[in-house]
């Protein structure tokens, strides 16, 4: 299994080789401009591509780029319920969630991508304009990841524009392997 691959299981058993991959995918980057360009990068990356291209994962087993997106937009929410409580109360206990889980039950495969954009457009303004008007001290503030550990508010901005990161590169594996099988010669040649 990847570093990527994050089920719940897995990440209870060792979340901080997670932690430690997404934040070598963001490096020096500044994570608040991240987060800022990642809404119009996930448009751009998506733009043009038809409703198959969308629809197709990476090879099976995986998600496709619509469930990609609605994965984002879902992390996004409950980031932005993380992001609140960690402001407003004293080490509230974050809770982790099953991200494959959520994709089955929640149908991602059968979301319209240009709703999935919206939700993450939504969010992510929401989230980086209360994030952009937050002293210092705010930042500093932590919250009790239940398989994580304690983690600082700015911490948790290197991991969100990390993780974004790594789902933009993801979907630039799902598009080239999609243009990967259209290239290949047919079977028996």
């Amino acid at each position: 299994m990847s570093d990527f691959s994050n089920p719940l299981s897995a990440a209870a058993d060792d979340p901080q080789r997670y932690t430690r991959a997404v934040l070598a995918v963001l490096g020096t980057q500044d994570p608040m401009a991240v987060l800022r360009a990642t809404p119009e990068r996930l448009r751009q990356v998506v733009a043009g591509r038809s409703r198959d291209e969308l629809r197709r994962p990476e090879r099976p087993g995986k998600w496709s780029a619509v469930e990609v997106v609605q994965h984002l937009a879902d992390s996004e929410l409950v980031w932005a319920y993380r992001i609140r409580r960690i402001v407003a109360e004293d080490r509230p206990t974050i809770t982790g969630y099953d991200q494959d889980r959520w994709a089955t039950a929640l149908a991602y495969r059968t979301v319209d991508i240009a709703h999935a954009l919206e939700e993450f457009d939504a969010l992510r303004g929401a989230n980086v304009r209360l994030l952009a008007g937050l002293p210092p001290t705010a930042l500093a503030r932590v919250g009790l990841h239940s398989e994580r550990g304690e983690e600082r508010l700015d911490h948790m901005m290197k991991l969100y524009a990390g993780h974004d990161l790594v789902h933009l590169r993801q979907l630039a594996r799902i598009f080239e392997a999609a243009r990967g099988d259209r290239d290949a010669p047919p079977e028996g040649e």
